[in-house]
């Protein structure tokens, strides 16, 4: 059992599981109300009133911090299920069939990965108007063609194993070889797509947020707060470092856990 530790796995773990922890928190209690301004506690620093102070309106920052954490959670968790699903059904029926069906739908992936994703995702808020919802949208079509070319790459490899082709010379269906034979096989891979496309998905709602492109008020956005601590950062310097902050413990926790599972596969490997 110790070779299969791995030191990446558990920090991972333990900074998505906090974090995770704030967000269901957050949808029973934050210390203030999010949206609710107190002019005369304007950039007050951190202090037993107020944990992390407040910001330029004078809204308290960790309660602001807790509830931005639900939209990272719901814009990472619904983009990744968008780019999982037509990612897996592409790249499951090129893998799996080859041919002209794998030419056509990998030359439409080619497409998408010549046009860079943040930018592709820009295009598509901009066209369609901001907001959560087409926010979600963008980020998901930016994440089709990795899950694409993963799960591909993974069918094609597996189905030459020998299990596989002695099950199809038993007359197994294709459905029962895709789920039972070749999906088991390569979820390990999957999920290290999951959880960087997850990380991806943050960091690019805050960078879109943080252009004003993204989430609008009053959805709160980690990015939008971001946006409004700079001019700050001179007189108020934590609401920008608490932020940023709590962004790149996000990303960093998706990032390692990713490294775990890929090492955790290695070792078994």
């Amino acid at each position: 059992m110790k070779k299969n530790r791995s030191i990446p796995l558990y920090i991972g773990i333990t900074l998505v599981v906090i974090l995770f922890i704030m967000m269901i928190t957050s949808l029973f209690y934050t210390p203030y109300d999010p949206n609710v301004m107190d002019p005369q506690a304007r950039l007050s620093p951190p202090s037993l009133e107020h944990t992390f102070g407040t910001d330029n309106f004078g809204r308290d920052i960790l309660s602001r911090v807790m509830e931005g954490s639900k939209t990272a959670f719901l814009i990472g968790t619904l983009s990744v299920t968008i780019g999982l699903f037509f990612g897996f059904l592409i790249g499951a029926l090129a893998g799996y069939f080859g041919g002209w069906i794998d030419e056509v739908f990998m030359r439409f992936i080619d497409a998408m990965m010549a046009f860079p994703g943040i930018l592709l995702a820009i295009v598509l808020v901009t066209v369609f108007n901001t907001g959560m919802q087409n926010t979600i949208i963008a980020l998901g079509i930016m994440s089709i063609p990795s899950f694409a070319r993963i799960v591909r790459s993974g069918f094609i490899q597996v189905k030459e194993f020998d299990f596989v082709k002695a099950s199809k010379a038993k007359g197994a269906g294709s459905t029962r070889i895709i789920f039972k034979h070749i999906l088991p096989n390569i979820m390990s891979s999957i999920f290290v797509a999951m959880t960087l496309s997850f990380s991806g998905s943050v960091l690019a709602e805050a960078g879109l947020s943080y252009l004003g492109l993204g989430v609008q008020p009053p959805d709160p956005s980690w990015g939008r707060m971001l946006k409004e601590a700079q001019p700050f950062i001179a007189s108020s310097p934590m609401y920008l470092l608490i932020t940023g902050g709590v962004i790149m413990l996000m990303v960093l926790g998706f990032n390692l856990l990713s490294d775990g599972i890929r090492d955790v596969r290695d070792k078994k490997a």
